[in-house]
């Protein structure tokens, strides 16, 4: 599959609010026929690529380092609140809504963080293509320049993310295990007033299996990026796990 096709695959599987935050791939494809033509203006679209490419890697910085926060605020307070439904004693029914809100919040805080991931993969890949294409279109060498800047760039360094992830499914696992109740929630018919949290809750759920399809797709170390290639997940079976736990998450919220 074209990149340009999988980019918008990738759009469109991703948060609502979060579609026009990708690579803006279409423009740069044409700065790049017209600094590879041989058009007056040629001069004019090169600097209008090359700022074009600055303005992309500012805006991923922006909304990466503003999701971020948000996800670092959101899992502590999840945390928080695990730590606090595990310290109550309240009746089953109470226990039981209390547990359902708590899986609900961290099954959705797990899926977004795994597609801020995925949103730093797509719009990297992004970068490396089109300055590929620039390269070989016009005979120049900025690709290797510019993507080791891009190395040292926030929304490419995504160990704190990886950590929170892990962190994350940590704290999923636990709250599974210790809720007595499971076979309670497995077994609950959804009423009217609690579809609309599931629908949601199943929504992000595909979203997260489509990025972490993704993630394993452009890390499996294509020729396309050489040296620059996003480093490959650490095994198949993790991406294999993490699919199979989110699918019990929501199976069960």
């Amino acid at each position: 599959m074209k990149f340009g096709k999988r980019l918008k695959k990738q759009v469109e599987e991703s948060l609502p609010g979060w579609r026009d935050k990708f690579l803006a791939y279409k423009r740069l494809k044409v700065l790049v026929r017209l600094v590879s033509g041989s058009s007056p203006h040629r001069a004019a679209a090169e600097a209008a690529f090359v700022r074009l490419l600055n303005d992309e890697v500012d805006r991923f910085n922006a909304f990466f380092l503003e999701q971020e926060e948000d996800f670092i605020i959101r899992h502590r307070e999840v945390r928080e609140t695990v730590k606090a439904v595990a310290g109550e004693e309240p009746s089953e029914a109470e226990r039981a809504a209390q547990m359902r809100k708590v899986r609900r919040e961290i099954v959705d805080l797990h899926g977004e963080m795994v597609l801020l991931l995925n949103y730093s993969a797509v719009n990297y890949t992004g970068l490396a293509k089109i300055l590929k294409k620039y390269d070989k279109r016009t005979g120049r060498l900025l690709r290797l320049p510019f993507i080791e800047e891009v190395l040292k760039q926030p929304f490419y360094r995504t160990e704190l993310m990886s950590r929170l992830v892990r962190e994350c499914e940590e704290t999923m696992e636990a709250v599974f295990a210790s809720d007595k109740s499971g076979d309670w929630w497995t077994r609950k018919r959804c009423t009217g007033t609690e579809m609309a949290p599931m629908a949601t809750a199943q929504g992000i759920f595909r979203n997260t299996v489509a990025a972490l399809v993704a993630i394993r797709e452009l890390r499996s170390g294509s020729s396309t990026y050489g040296h620059f290639s996003l480093p490959p997940l650490e095994t198949e079976a993790a991406l294999t796990e993490q699919g199979q736990l989110l699918s019990i998450q929501v199976a069960d919220t």
